[in-house]
């Protein structure tokens, strides 16, 4: 993976190697030598991710300029890492509370430091994938406005020891407005348990037998737990260990035994990105429903409907099927609107949507394809069989009449035209479309005889 890398670090030597290790790993390296320098650059350049050593010289601190970039609406998003001294355990603290995605410890060691730039390039790509950021959703009208109002999220602590998971929530419940759980690994791996965490914290073992990260990839790769968040605890010795767990998908890693301060921001950090990534996935999975639903009836709409009919136009040829297309229209619908009002009108369609719905078969299909125009398509029906529901979709329309909120109750018909596309060899199927065609001259028939019936179109090429 590659990228402009801003490095913005004071030592003109720690310059020299970054750029020479982020060159070697094929990324565009940039650097900067304080606090200012690097804003205007980042200002300018619109780096894929920025390094910041804590211990800057100038007017500017490094702490001030996470806080400064994580306030720039261009630079909210861009993943940015601190580089921290070992002793200086309130500068990381600081730091994970300005914004950054991750704080670690000088002298980084080179791999996990590349793993960690892949880690957090994948997930901002993964983002811009369910709707090219959170800003375009919004630019877009996907997405509302954010509350105020967050929902505790649910942290599991899986660990080998139950007392050591104990502990760990003794330390942190002061710190988090979440809930905590305590689970064994056979807990965590139990199918169908709910609530299903968001996050969960997975203590690694001294001896690095690899089993954290198993349990992690294990958990990822079921449907239930794909989407949590998961957050590793190593031990100080396991640095060789730490690429491969990022880039395995750990979202975190944090030290045994560390500071619980930095775990709690640490895991705030991941809770609160987890929630713009199942806001952004929510986004795209309401838009993709709406855009083949009717809003009003609840019903598919033209679009879907048209291409769900050409999918089984295309199984009838291929099985030597007939199959039956219904073009329905509400009679005088237009004087309903006229005298009662489009919410009558409203009311009207969505009554007659439940009823047709409810009267046609599993595996039929009913689409609303215009104002008061509804499309059904009946796989596998011969001219009896689909005649007849034709027929008990005009009488169940008809027979109870519908009554609006003031309580005025309307009589209303529906007209119908049907056409059957009879099986046969495959060269002698006509088109999809001659079908429509056939119900659509069908339903102008039902209309000049009177309206509030059943025509059949029998003119099959």
């Amino acid at each position: 993976m590659t990228g402009r890398v801003l490095i913005i670090d004071g030592q003109a030597s720690n310059r020299i190697v970054l750029k020479a290790r982020l060159a070697a790993a094929s990324y565009d390296p940039l650097p900067a030598a304080d606090g200012e320098t690097g804003l205007a650059l980042a200002r300018e350049t619109g780096p894929d991710a920025i390094l910041i050593d804590l211990d800057l010289p100038g007017a500017v601190s490094g702490v001030g300029l996470v806080r400064r970039m994580r306030a720039d609406r261009r630079l909210s998003t861009v993943p940015l890492v601190a580089l921290g001294g070992p002793q200086d355990h309130e500068g990381r603290i600081a730091a994970l509370q300005a914004g950054a995605d991750d704080v670690m410890t000088k002298p980084v060691n080179d791999l996990a430091l590349l793993a960690r730039l892949r880690n957090l390039l994948r997930r901002r790509v993964a983002l811009e994938d369910l709707g090219g950021g959170v800003a375009s959703v919004r630019d877009l009208g996907l997405a509302e406005a954010a509350e105020t109002f967050e929902r505790p999220g649910l942290v599991a602590i899986v660990t080998a020891r139950p007392e050591t998971a104990l502990h760990l929530r003794r330390e942190l419940s002061p710190l988090l407005s979440d809930r905590l759980i305590c689970l064994s690994r056979s807990e965590a791996l139990i199918e169908g348990a709910a609530p299903v965490p968001d996050v969960f914290v997975i203590e690694g073992q001294p001896s690095g037998d690899g089993g954290s990260l198993r349990l992690m990839s294990d958990l990822r790769s079921r449907a239930s737990t794909r989407h949590a968040v998961f957050c590793l605890l190593r031990p100080a010795t396991a640095e060789a260990e730490d690429a491969m767990a990022f880039d395995l998908g750990a979202h975190d890693l944090a030290k045994t035994g560390g500071d619980p301060r930095e775990l709690a921001l640490r895991l705030t950090g991941l809770l609160r990105r987890k929630r713009v990534s199942d806001n952004l996935r929510a986004t795209v999975r309401d838009g993709l429903r709406l855009a083949v639903i009717d809003p009003l009836t609840g019903l598919h709409n033209r679009r879907y409907g048209l291409n769900q009919l050409a999918g089984i136009a295309e199984a009838a040829r291929i099985e030597g099927e007939c199959f039956a297309v219904m073009v329905v229209d509400l009679d005088r619908f237009k004087s309903v609107n006229d005298r009662w009002g489009h919410p009558a009108g409203d009311a009207v369609l969505v009554e007659v949507a439940r009823r047709l719905a409810e009267n046609i078969r599993t595996g039929d299909l009913l689409a609303r394809i215009g104002g008061e125009e509804f499309l059904i398509a009946l796989p596998g029906a011969d001219l009896a069989e689909a005649r007849m529901v034709a027929e008990r979709l005009c009488q169940v329309i008809k027979e109870s009449p519908i009554t609006l909120t003031g309580g005025a109750a309307l009589n209303i018909t529906t007209s119908i035209g049907l056409a059957v596309s009879e099986g046969g060899a495959p060269l002698q199927r006509e088109p999809v479309q001659v079908v429509i065609d056939r119900a659509d001259r069908a339903l102008l028939s039902s209309k000049s005889a009177g309206r509030n019936q059943v025509t059949v179109d029998r003119t099959a090429a």
